[in-house]
């Protein structure tokens, strides 16, 4: 199994983030000095993946923009010898190929996963939600593919959360197969604390098998009306191997406003540019309160 596509669902409405997200996509919101997209692109192509699709919306032009040449930009960085602000624009557009398909119908995760039929074919490919950034020594993608890979079956990122956390994700029956990767037997989206099946919730990256597709085409609605990704999966695990990783990595929901600070503080601390004035920065702020 090569896994050499990915799909990137980013085509929500980013009601989390409003008012900033009525005209600027949640996805290009600035963590330091990269758009957040750029850092799920970046673990993708580090996990060794080559085609990336972006699942959008009408109102999301911004993200292919980015990702494309600026020559009149590029021709003014270079006139001026800003040599390494010419290479950083040109690196985000030379990272993948990148390729655009829109989710016409705000229908659900799983209905955005399924736009990307014609684009994976038959292959494996990895799934990334735009919300969700992981930052680990080893990419989170990477962690999943090599479990794919060794057990010859789908895989879904997975981590503990409090119990009283549970129902805002998807909870998973599992048995440990060796140290942080085991088989799924079911799941179930958004589950009461007493419906779950463990504390182990799902958290934003897949690797999957072609068959989804079929199964998420035949998939009613469900949880708020929408085709859910977690009900597929539930299909998918049945019929099919499927392996949970519980990856090592950290995890920020930048899709609210806590996850972004949260992600923006952090990444800004391991930022030789600003980390020494940022650390002074909060000191003396803390001082203050």
């Amino acid at each position: 199994m090569k896994v050499r596509k990915a799909v990137i669902p980013a085509a929500g409405l980013g009601t989390r983030m409003l008012p900033a997200t009525k005209t600027v996509p949640k996805e290009m919101l600035p963590l330091v000095d990269k758009p957040a997209i750029q850092y799920i692109i970046e673990e993708a192509v580090a996990s060794g993946i080559e085609d990336i699709l972006v699942v959008t919306n009408r109102a999301k032009s911004a993200m292919d923009d980015y990702f494309d040449y600026a020559p009149e930009l590029e021709g003014v960085l270079m006139r001026s010898g800003k040599t390494a602000e010419h290479d950083a624009v040109r690196r985000s557009a030379d990272m993948a190929n990148i390729f655009y398909v829109r989710q016409k119908e705000t229908k659900g995760l799983g209905h955005a996963v399924w736009r990307a039929k014609r684009f994976v074919g038959d292959e494996p490919f990895a799934v990334l939600l735009g919300d969700d950034i992981m930052m680990g020594e080893v990419p989170v993608t990477k962690q999943l593919i090599d479990a794919a890979v060794k057990y010859e079956a789908a895989a879904i990122g997975v981590q503990r959360v409090a119990a009283e956390a549970i129902s805002k994700y998807s909870s998973v029956q599992i048995s440990e197969l060796e140290s942080k990767i085991y088989k799924v037997s079911d799941m179930n989206e958004k589950p009461a604390p007493e419906h779950a099946f463990s504390n182990f919730a799902i958290l934003g990256r897949y690797v999957l098998t072609s068959n989804i597709f079929s199964i998420l085409e035949n998939t009613p609605p469900g949880y708020g009306g929408e085709i859910q990704l977690t009900d597929g999966l539930r299909t998918l695990c049945k019929g099919s191997p499927m392996v949970a990783v519980d990856f090592e990595a950290t995890r920020y929901d930048t899709g609210n406003l806590q996850g972004f600070l949260e992600a923006t503080i952090d990444f800004a601390l391991k930022d030789a540019q600003v980390s020494d004035w940022l650390r002074g920065f909060m000191i003396e702020k803390v001082k203050g309160f």
